[in-house]
């Protein structure tokens, strides 16, 4: 993050000289000679092929098991030098991982892609790296840096053997399965300090469950898809487009989530937008156009065409952080396939996806139908009515504007109910209102008509087609069309 760039910046600006010697039994030997009178350093390029040579074929122990005439050769009397036998800072061997990692190593390169480690290391392994990098290379040894907090307890003190509040990984996996745990740290502001336990994990398992509950409804309601059923952009309702907006949003947050290490807001807005998005909004109002509608009709072609981008979308941005999830979903719909989700490429967005004036308009549908929903629950919870299909609603709006806004929308459709209507005129006393929804009220009767035994709503149209005496039009028709 920016302000650790910032510490970084200050440490060294501030730092002393670097004591590089350690007086240590075990670690790596500085293979130097100090001539005992005059306290030089011996400087000598045939001395240190020596040094260097003995190193690389018996390891950095050689210094201290070969003679000091052996490396000193014939051009130097040995009583004249002193074997150093100090150590190198620990920092100063860590730091140098860039030469010896790095460039040694032909799957790698240098400089690095990242450098990952606590906070902590902005005074150790980030800062020893930059300097040793910068003052033999003339570059960093890294082209991003990225800090890490460190894992507490769910009361958020440190983890310790002694204070019996550690938590294994192990553990977690053993008995929630290695994606809990993924999705875990995925959900967490890993830059600062970040708690961990039961009742954190029990949450996890809980986002878990909902999120592979909407990818079950979309497996399910994907069934028999093929490229024929497949609807243009223009050709599709307002409602399914929006979804398709939201999907290009989510798109582009993910790949910036990506690209700045911001893992956090992946998972905060892939959790919302199966929760808030598709559960609590477009699976519950096109759950009846799926399930009743004829195979052929505009809404459910439309709606199919959605689930399947759907699809596509979120299995290949889960596959990152659900990695045996999203291989379990590819599978259960492409079993055929030898290939894996992991072998796929991010889904490409159409431009033409991205509607922010459609957008603008749904954001005040939504909050339109959030007063219908209240409504709805009010009297559910009263018992006045069993399901929301049992309701007749009137949407009262002192703002003409909403007339224009809900021109094209089958407010029925929108608020679950059998049927519905939008007046522009005040709400008699006991209309139910949302304190932050201005302008909206909503009164709720029991529909009128005769309940379609196929689709559970209650119309007038009921049995109004020959030979379908207990079902609505709508659904004689999908039954005609099925043969």
């Amino acid at each position: 993050p920016e302000n650790a760039k910032n510490r970084m910046m200050a440490m060294i600006a501030d730092r002393p000289d670097w004591l590089l010697s350690r007086q240590r039994a075990w670690g790596v030997p500085i293979t130097v000679f100090i001539h005992r009178e005059s306290g030089e350093l011996l400087k000598d390029d045939a001395v240190n092929a020596r040094i260097a040579a003995a190193v690389e074929a018996e390891g950095a122990d050689a210094w201290y098991a070969t003679e000091a005439r052996t490396f000193l050769g014939d051009d130097y009397r040995a009583g004249d030098y002193d074997k150093v036998e100090d150590i190198l800072d620990v920092w100063f061997d860590s730091g140098s991982t860039h030469a010896f990692v790095l460039e040694q190593r032909d799957d790698l390169r240098s400089p690095a892609d990242l450098y990952v480690e606590g906070t902590d290391q902005h005074r150790g392994w980030f800062q020893s790296s930059l300097l040793e990098s910068c003052g033999t290379r003339g570059h960093a040894p890294y082209h991003n840096v990225l800090t890490h907090g460190f894992t507490l307890d769910d009361k958020g003190k440190k983890m310790s053997k002694s204070g019996n509040n550690s938590v294994a990984p192990q553990k977690i996996i053993e008995q929630f399965g290695a994606d809990i745990l993924r999705l875990w740290v995925t959900s967490t502001d890993y830059m600062n300090d970040h708690r961990i336990g039961g009742n954190i994990i029990q949450g996890q398992v809980e986002a878990y469950r909902k999120i592979r509950n909407t990818m079950r409804f979309l497996l399910g309601n994907l069934n028999d898809f093929d490229e024929t059923e497949k609807l243009p952009l223009a050709e599709m309702p307002e409602l399914d487009r929006l979804i398709l907006h939201r999907l290009s949003e989510l798109d582009e947050i993910n790949k910036k989530g990506i690209a700045d290490y911001n893992f956090n807001r992946i998972y905060t807005a892939l959790y919302n937008f199966c929760t808030v998005d598709l559960s609590a909004f477009y699976f519950d109002i096109r759950k009846d156009s799926l399930y009743c509608d004829a195979k052929s009709s505009i809404r459910r072609r439309a709606a199919r065409t959605v689930l399947d981008q759907i699809f596509y979308v979120l299995t290949k941005m889960m596959a990152p952080i659900l990695v045996y999830t999203s291989e379990e979903i590819w599978q259960s719909r492409f079993p055929d396939e030898a290939d894996s989700i992991h072998l796929q490429t991010f889904h490409e967005i159409p431009a033409e996806w991205r509607d922010q004036p459609l957008a603008a308009k749904w954001e005040k549908i939504r909050n339109l139908r959030r007063v219908i929903t209240g409504a709805l629950e009010v009297e559910r919870r009263e018992k006045r009515i069993g399901s929301s299909l049992q309701g007749q609603v009137t949407v009262h709006v002192t703002d003409p504007s909403y007339a224009d806004v809900v021109a094209h929308i089958d407010l029925a459709e929108l608020s679950i109910t059998s049927t519905a209507r939008l007046v522009t005129e005040q709400a008699p006393d006991g209309a139910f209102r949302l304190d932050d929804v201005a302008d909206i009220a909503v009164t709720c009767t029991l529909a009128e008509g005769a309940k379609c035994e196929r689709c559970w709503q209650i119309l007038d149209q009921v049995g109004s087609i020959p030979g379908h005496e207990d079902i609505c039009p709508r659904c004689a028709d999908a039954v005609n069309e099925a043969g």
